[in-house]
């Protein structure tokens, strides 16, 4: 294996680089994804219950859970990666997360070894939330760290956009194995296929990580905080972490709405077919992979602030709206037109926001504050989304009602946007 002093010339091209670093967000977002979509799946073998709600519910907390590990991950993961360099911790980072994801491909269902079954589930989403607590933060400093002058917003975006691929071939996966195979056959044991399939491209990811150069800003750099003084630092900043988090919410509560929680809501709540739920996902992966690259090169060319502020607001009045046409009015093509809706205003947001929290972060403790704001987020917002979702049309009635949820995170989204922007005057783009 390679050390960290490779140099960045070593890798062959920018677009090489990109690709090997985000190889690791791809298998996260895969498997996350899959976990989603197959939640009544997973929730008949692991989490039987008295009623489909209970279960299900079970199961979409149990996918919380995970996001409960990230901000631990990210302090404790995080201060290793701004310590020993972007290219070691990421090796790190993608070895624990393969660690989980095997682990709940193969377990056992309920019906042979009881309250296991769950228990382990459970373990493998926490080593995959404490993995991936820093890998979304370090693969995007690196990827902030190895861009070229004035166009940091650009390459930083590809993170987001690495995770779309996974959506679009975790759908597909999905979409293929529902005209190939039985409903009763991939109730019993066809959701594992696309899991198996995560796990057999974990060798080849490694391979792709272990021939990461490190990054030059790295090698650049003279001092490396201890473990405490990342705390003391983390500390001494905390609300710039915490209006990183707000900031974030936007994103990530976007995200698992109009991927994750969707093909359940199309299923579940709207009554479409499995086929139909999936293709709309599918579509909306390629559409998140078109729009977070052009956001931010407009971040780029325009400043954060100004689309960070613009998208959340426009989220914040738009949201209800467009799922109470579609809750009134179910049917493909109108699924279809609201998360294509929903997916633009991401994907701009996201694109900007990506590249503004790699700048606003103290560059010695750049991974682990990113990771830190980043987590948070997704523990308090993003993660619980499905679940959040679910309770509320229950309690409400309202088939809507996920909306009120993804309006809360826009507003905190946009107040934080002005807010920080105001302390640091960072509403230009910040050279590279």
């Amino acid at each position: 294996m390679q050390g960290s002093t490779t140099s960045a010339p070593a890798v062959k091209s920018k677009a090489g680089a990109v690709f090997r670093v985000t190889s690791g967000n791809f298998l996260e977002q895969f498997d996350f994804f899959l976990f989603g979509f197959y939640a009544t799946q997973i929730a008949a073998a692991f989490f039987p219950a008295s009623n489909e709600f209970a279960s299900l519910m079970m199961t979409f907390a149990v996918f919380g859970a995970g996001f409960l590990m990230r901000p631990l991950g990210a302090v404790i993961l995080g201060a290793y990666i701004d310590d020993v360099g972007r290219r070691k911790g990421l090796i790190v980072t993608l070895s624990i997360m393969a660690s989980g994801t095997l682990l709940i491909v193969l377990v056992p269902g309920y019906a042979s070894i009881g309250l296991w079954a769950p228990a382990l589930v459970l373990l493998g989403r926490l080593l995959q939330g404490f993995s991936a607590g820093a890998e979304l933060g370090g693969v995007s400093v690196y990827l902030a760290e190895m861009a070229t002058p004035g166009r940091k917003g650009f390459y930083a975006s590809w993170q987001s956009a690495s995770q779309q691929v996974a959506i679009v071939v975790a759908a597909a996966l999905g979409y293929a194995l529902n005209q190939w195979m039985a409903p009763v056959d991939i109730a019993a044991w066809g959701w594992r296929i696309p899991f198996a399939v995560g796990c057999v491209i974990i060798p080849f990811i490694f391979l792709l990580r272990r021939s990461l150069a490190e990054t030059e800003a790295f090698q650049a750099r003279t001092h490396r905080p201890t473990m405490k003084a990342v705390f003391r630092t983390l500390l001494d900043d905390a609300s710039i972490v915490i209006l990183g988090m707000l900031m974030v919410a936007m994103t990530t509560t976007a995200f698992y709405l109009i991927t994750v929680y969707a093909p359940t809501f199309g299923k579940s709540v709207l009554q479409l077919s499995t086929a139909d739920a999936l293709m709309v996902t599918l579509l909306v992966g390629v559409s998140n992979f078109f729009w977070l690259p052009i956001g931010g090169m407009l971040s780029d060319r325009f400043g954060r602030k100004t689309l960070l502020a613009a998208m959340s607001l426009l989220a914040a009045i738009t949201a209800y709206p467009a799922l109470s046409y579609l809750a009134q009015q179910p049917s493909f093509a109108h699924m279809l037109k609201v998360l294509l809706w929903l997916s633009f205003l991401y994907g701009i947001y996201n694109g900007a926001m990506i590249p503004a929290l790699t700048e606003i972060m103290p560059v010695e403790v750049r991974v682990a504050g990113f990771s830190l704001a980043y987590s948070l987020a997704t523990a308090v917002f993003g993660g619980f989304t499905p679940a959040i979702s679910t309770w509320l049309i229950h309690i409400t009635g309202d088939k809507a009602a996920p909306a009120y949820w993804m309006i809360f995170a826009a507003i905190c989204a946009f107040c934080a946007t002005l807010v920080l922007y105001r302390r640091l005057r960072l509403g230009a783009p910040v050279p590279a």
